[in-house]
């Protein structure tokens, strides 16, 4: 219906100006009326004495017309159409006259010695022909409303094109939607197999590739689990093995390399789980969050201040959000002196910033440092303490939370990290 009423609105906007194009343009004489006017003449020819005859066509040339009368015999002499005449003026000429009016000698488009004439009784003996200068004549009432009907068909065309892309796209657009929403935790289906058939075949078949990810994913977790388990007891009987070493400074650093591979085990089951994207989403205060764990981190010594409201409330997994920004303000502690850890609210966002004033990370390392298990060849690894995973999980968090992460220079030295997240 809208595609219908705005079909109309624009045919109703153009068709006037149509119009004057047209009248302004047409310049061929109308086939009708150019017959019913030499029909016409033909009659007065036909009614006036011999003798004035003459003056009739004479009176007619004044007015525009070119008429001479010929001897009935010299209808033999009309040609139906020119020798140069295309498909598309013979198919005129056959369709495009007139069917109330009778038609002239030799029919609708007839030439006499290569000139367009039209030739008309005036009795048993005498033919009346009037000379065309334009070789082209139209039929208005079928021409004349035809710019209209090709306007008002062109308009339509568009509109429907218009709707049509609209109902291919709206469900293409759907799955990209939820395709970007998609979270792979979920039991339920993530792309709503509904619409025509080539859409619900595409959306089963991204739920079939859904569903192999999850095995997928689930089959990685569950065979490193048994690799850690399998791996732990061994680590046991080293660690008992160790506890018996006589050598004091050997004894500890056997203990201190069991621990670091179960702390890798550890890290590394906890950032395969990804317990984050199986959180529930729910309406928290960001800013007690944030000031929770700068408490937590200032009570072992370090010096990290909080900036922001006392009271931000947005909906978000909280625990995934802690576990992120005690990840940036771990990082931050261990190669800085001092860190500050901001909290704004936006247009429909809020945004976590973690400064420090350590080191800092070069500019070409900062998109690989969110890669696992990787770590800078820098002052940013201390060589005892780290697996590369801290900023791979924020970035985890952060891209569940439909946010963004980016990483820059803090002035005059050090690392700024910002974390912008939807308030949801």
């Amino acid at each position: 219906m809208a595609v219908v009423l705005a079909g109309l609105f624009l045919f109703d906007t153009l068709e006037p100006a149509l119009d004057r194009w047209v009248g302004q343009s047409a310049v061929r004489p109308d086939l009708k009326q150019a017959v019913e006017r030499v029909r016409t003449l033909a009659d007065l020819v036909g009614h006036a004495p011999p003798e004035g005859r003459a003056a009739v066509l004479e009176m007619a040339g004044r007015a525009g017309w070119r008429l001479d009368l010929a001897a009935r015999a010299r209808a033999a002499d009309l040609a139906a159409g020119a020798p140069d005449d295309g498909m598309l003026d013979r198919l005129g000429a056959r369709l495009l006259v007139p069917d109330d009016v009778l038609a002239p000698v030799g029919g609708w488009r007839t030439f006499l010695d290569g000139r367009r004439v039209m030739a008309v009784e005036v009795d048993d003996r005498t033919l009346l022909i009037a000379d065309f200068a334009s070789p082209q004549m139209q039929l208005r009432e079928v021409t004349g409303p035809l710019p209209n009907y090709l306007l008002a068909l062109v308009i339509l065309c568009l509109l429907f094109a218009v709707f049509s892309g609209r109902v291919i796209t709206r469900p293409l657009r759907r799955i990209a939607t939820a395709a970007a929403e998609a979270d792979l935790s979920g039991e339920a289906e993530i792309f709503e197999e509904r619409g025509s058939t080539e859409i619900v075949t595409l959306a089963r078949a991204l739920n079939r590739m859904r569903r192999r990810i999850v095995t997928m994913v689930e089959s990685r977790t569950r065979m490193l689990r048994g690799i850690s388990h399998d791996l732990r007891t061994p680590l046991t009987r080293i660690r008992l093995r160790a506890d018996r070493v006589a050598d004091p400074d050997l004894r500890a650093a056997l203990l201190s390399d069991v621990r670091r591979l179960e702390a890798l085990l550890d890290e590394s089951l906890a950032y395969l789980r990804d317990d984050h994207a199986r959180e529930a989403v729910e309406r928290t205060d960001v800013a007690s969050t944030l000031q929770t764990i700068c408490s937590d981190f200032a009570d072992i010594g370090h010096d990290i201040r909080f900036h922001g409201p006392n009271r931000l409330v947005a909906r978000c997994r909280p625990l995934a959000l802690g576990r992120a920004v005690a990840n940036l303000c771990e990082n931050a502690t261990r190669f800085a002196s001092r860190t500050d850890l901001t909290l704004t609210a936006g247009d429909r966002v809020f945004v976590i910033e973690v400064a420090d004033n350590g080191p800092g990370i070069p500019e070409d390392q900062r998109a690989r440092v969110l890669d696992p298990f990787f770590k800078l060849d820098t002052a940013r690894q201390d060589g005892g303490t780290g697996f590369g995973l801290g900023l791979a999980i924020v970035a985890e968090i952060v891209q569940a939370h439909r946010g963004s992460l980016d990483l820059a220079d803090n002035t005059p030295q050090g690392l700024r990290v910002r974390v912008t997240v939807p308030v949801g």
